[in-house]
């Protein structure tokens, strides 16, 4: 497929930031967004990138979007859902967080909290919650992974298996139609289980794009957690799976079940 300047740019904003808007480019080109909606059918029709409602995105199954680029991608929806999961987080508890941007917003969100002990593979969130006295920070030992500051490997595992803490704050890098959580990276998807085996209630936190991606190694399922929450969920299996196993659905926008 020849591609114009137009649409090399559209893959470029794609590969970057992981997925591309119909209005958000139209703006940027001023163009219609008819003129876009064909741009992106070309290209995706030529499978150079994935139709989603709304726009498109950059398909990429085995390896993840750059760090910078996902922070920015949904950047209100996650500083939304990180407020919300510290609401049921008390003063006083104990609890892991692992590696991954709406993670990260949680840590964000617990500046007001007291006496909390924060277990965590992620340097992003511990050299934030450093500054704060009344949260001590305890850090994971391992390889830590340059892209994003993740710690990862068999001496995290061991770390995290010496814990059992009140709650667990976990992200997903996709979340398939049958509820399993997805992850690019085994080693971290290692931690993770570990995390989950090791806290007495698991938050899930994952905006809606996840639902939009795809991962090839499987953390686990969302029937292991206990409140998942997410700016919104539009996959009526999703919904389905939480009402059986008595997960708890928060969605940012308003409702919860």
């Amino acid at each position: 497929m020849f591609l114009s300047d137009r649409q090399t740019e559209i893959v470029a904003i794609a590969k970057s930031s992981g997925r591309v808007l119909v209005e958000e480019l139209a703006a940027r080109f001023s163009v219609t967004p008819q003129t876009i909606r064909k741009d992106l059918n070309d290209l995706c029709d030529a499978q150079v990138l994935t139709r989603i409602h709304g726009g498109a995105t950059f398909p990429s199954g085995t390896e993840n979007v750059k760090y910078e680029a996902r922070r920015q991608i949904a950047a209100s929806e996650k500083q939304a859902i990180g407020l919300a999961a510290v609401e049921l987080i008390p003063s006083g508890a104990s609890l892991f967080i692992n590696i991954g941007t709406t993670t990260e917003a949680v840590g964000e969100a617990l500046a007001n909290h007291h006496e909390l002990m924060v277990i965590t593979n992620n340097i992003n969130v511990a050299n934030r919650l450093r500054l704060f006295p009344a949260i001590e920070v305890v850090i994971a030992g391992g390889v830590v992974r340059g892209s994003d500051g993740g710690i990862v490997g068999e001496a995290a595992v061991d770390f995290i298996r010496q814990f059992k803490v009140d709650y667990a704050v976990i992200g997903a890098s996709a979340i398939d139609i049958d509820g399993a959580l997805l992850d690019y990276d085994f080693r971290e998807v290692k931690v993770a289980q570990a995390i989950i085996a090791n806290a007495r209630h698991v938050i899930l936190v994952a905006d809606s794009t996840k639902f939009e991606r795809t991962a090839p190694v499987r953390i686990g399922q969302l029937s292991q957690v206990h409140t998942f929450i997410t700016d919104h969920c539009p996959l009526p299996s999703i919904r389905n799976l939480c009402l059986e196993n008595n997960v708890k659905l928060i969605e940012t926008n308003g409702r919860s079940r």
